[in-house]
């Protein structure tokens, strides 16, 4: 058993040897632009960037003419709603968004309300649950975007979409929802939650960093989206640039092993995070889960540790376990999490959370390792 044990799978996950595999060849033999239609150089990249299409397609339930490669889900996310605002903004300036989102959708609001955007910021419940009567009443005539992430990547909470979707079609509003944390993990259907634009990120799911996709539907609605990115004409005029052939490879063979094996990863990884939640509250008294028991990944527990600071215990815990307090993309924030915040609580209960993310590579006997550190730290700090 390697130490210290990783478990920080939301933050990122390891490529997949399969994966690493199949991207190779695109980094030396078959090198090819993509975008080159003279030879077979080209001829083959882009036939390898077709492949990887279908195999995102197929994971999600969609049509491949609706993935739209982009450089990760942050790129995703910028052209889902900054494309999307300026396309509808005719028919208004509203948007609605979760307190609880990723800092990406945060900041893309934050900038959009610059440029003349109103961004209503609906709350959760205690759970991490979006409230759905209040997201109701924020609807407008004006409002042309609801964006609402899939599944929190503090806290691993699954939102129902599905049910949102319902509200959204009804009022024609277009849903955004951030799968980043999603994909990969549970099952993702775009057609059986009426999706109309989602972010996914491969790193998240044993895929390689630089590579993402965009999920865009083009019927029952047709999304429109206006280009954030000029010069080329590159995935059809949305996302101008040379393709990341190697990192496309890699996402789209990641999308097809997830396909194969997802159903006995979640049973499997599930059983463990139980294991390491249940374990952890009869050892440590007073220890309470954050957000939802149910709704929920199966590879997240964000838990807190009353009277433990949690920067604290993730310096004991350094050299054995990986952890984190919060998202990466917030991690070196000196502030309690907004996320937690979000959900009610104290500043002292969220100083003293910690998220552990596990994933395909965790065994039963790493999560007994991690159990026997966590324990032991909280012991010495309690002193």
């Amino acid at each position: 058993m390697n130490s210290p044990v990783y478990l920080d799978y939301n933050a990122t996950t390891p490529v997949d040897p399969r994966v690493l595999d199949a991207m190779l060849p695109y980094f030396t033999q078959k090198f090819g632009n993509a975008a080159s239609k003279t030879h077979a150089f080209g001829w083959i990249a882009e036939q390898a960037v077709d492949t990887a299409r279908k195999q995102v397609a197929t994971l999600i339930n969609a049509e491949p003419s609706e993935i739209i490669f982009t450089s990760g889900a942050t790129e995703a996310i910028n052209l889902s709603l900054k494309g999307a605002y300026e396309a509808y903004r005719t028919k208004g300036n509203h948007i609605i968004t979760v307190e609880t989102e990723h800092k990406a959708v945060l900041d893309c609001c934050k900038k959009l309300e610059q440029q003349g955007a109103q961004v209503t910021y609906v709350p959760v419940n205690s759970d991490g649950l979006v409230s759905i009567s209040q997201l109701q009443q924020a609807i407008t005539p004006q409002t042309i975007i609801i964006c609402v992430m899939l599944a929190n990547n503090e806290i691993g909470i699954i939102q129902p979409v599905e049910d949102i979707a319902l509200i959204a079609h009804a009022r024609n509003i277009i849903l955004m929802s951030d799968a980043t944390q999603a994909v990969g993990k549970i099952k993702v259907d775009v057609q059986q939650s009426h999706i109309d634009l989602m972010p996914l990120s491969a790193h998240k799911f044993y895929g390689p960093k630089g590579a993402g996709a965009l999920f865009i539907r083009r019927k029952n609605p047709r999304v429109n989206l206006i280009a954030q990115m000029d010069g080329g004409g590159h995935e059809r005029n949305l996302r101008s640039g040379t393709l990341n052939v190697p990192g496309i490879v890699g996402l789209g063979k990641a999308c097809a092993i997830a396909a194969d094996e997802i159903a006995a990863d979640i049973q499997r990884i599930t059983r463990l995070r139980d294991i390491l939640q249940t374990t952890l509250q009869q050892l440590i008294p007073n220890t309470r889960v954050n957000g939802s028991l149910t709704a929920r990944l199966p590879n997240t527990l964000n838990i807190a540790f009353p009277g433990i600071e949690s920067i604290a215990l993730l310096k004991h815990l350094a050299n054995t376990v990986a952890a984190a307090s919060g998202s990466a993309c917030t991690s070196a924030v000196p502030e309690p999490s907004y996320v937690l915040k979000a959900l009610g609580l104290d500043d002292t209960t969220a100083y003293s959370s910690i998220r552990f993310s596990l994933g395909k590579p965790t065994t039963a006997d790493e999560i007994q390792f991690a159990i026997q550190q966590i324990t032991a730290a909280v012991s010495k700090l309690e002193v």
